[in-house]
């Protein structure tokens, strides 16, 4: 079975690299450096008509903690909804309550303005006091996967808890190792979880164009990461040599 690779991509030209470089699917997100918010209506409806490959939409209105009020809730909804309107292919949403466990009716809000729509459950299952606990009721949730880094700070630093929720879940969800994930430790990840889909950003220093520079912002830098479609490529390469 062909591997399936991911990107985390931050706006339009972002995309663009990740399906260039042979992504297979899409997380679309803003303020990727920070953690990730939800991008805005103008960048998922250029994205989605800039690439042909699937788009799930990162669900989350602020960086932080996964703790959302009523307010909070209803945004995502919203975000939701629009995405589906904007044939978005799915969504990645997670929220928590403040003891470390799912907050189910926050999820469940969520599931239902999706109305359809495929759902990942994001990294917020990295911050619950219970893994195996969450992962069952992510799974009653519906959602098609989890996107981890086995509660740790990158995904092969918590390789054997990914592997150990592989072996909880025994297919009814698929499990997305995330975070930290590069061209040096892919293919170990890969040998330590037989995972089937994995997540990356592959980003790289886009140096600014810009030939004038105002020498009062002199230090500030006016270059930034974005996803290099030749780091994708070889993510792309790793996964294709060990099926």
């Amino acid at each position: 079975m062909r591997k399936l690779l991911e990107i985390a991509a931050d706006g339009v030209r972002s995309a663009v690299a990740a399906e260039a470089g042979g992504g297979d699917r899409i997380e679309l997100c803003a303020g990727l450096g920070e953690g990730g918010i939800t991008p805005s209506h103008g960048v998922i409806a250029a994205t989605r008509d800039a690439v042909k490959i699937p788009i799930f939409v990162l669900i989350r209105p602020r960086n932080g903690d996964f703790l959302y009020d009523a307010r909070e809730i209803e945004a995502m909804c919203s975000d939701i909804r629009n995405c589906a309107a904007l044939g978005c292919e799915g969504v990645v949403i997670g929220a928590l309550d403040a003891d470390g466990a799912i907050d189910m009716d926050a999820c469940r809000a969520m599931v239902d303005a999706a109305n359809g729509l495929e759902i990942t459950f994001h990294r917020a299952i990295d911050a619950v006091a219970n893994r195996a606990q969450a992962l069952e009721q992510i799974i009653d949730l519906g959602c098609s996967r989890i996107l981890t880094s086995g509660g740790a700070r990158s995904a092969p630093e918590g390789a054997a808890a990914i592997a150990e929720s592989m072996r909880q879940a025994a297919g009814r969800i698929v499990i997305l190792p995330g975070t930290g994930i590069n061209a040096g430790n892919l293919g170990e990840l890969v040998a330590r979880t037989d995972g089937h889909e994995f997540h990356a950003s592959a980003r790289g220093v886009v140096h600014s164009p810009m030939h004038y520079r105002n020498p009062a912002l002199e230090g500030l830098s006016v270059d930034w990461q974005d996803t290099d479609a030749a780091r994708v490529r070889v993510l792309r390469g790793i996964l294709d040599a060990v099926e």
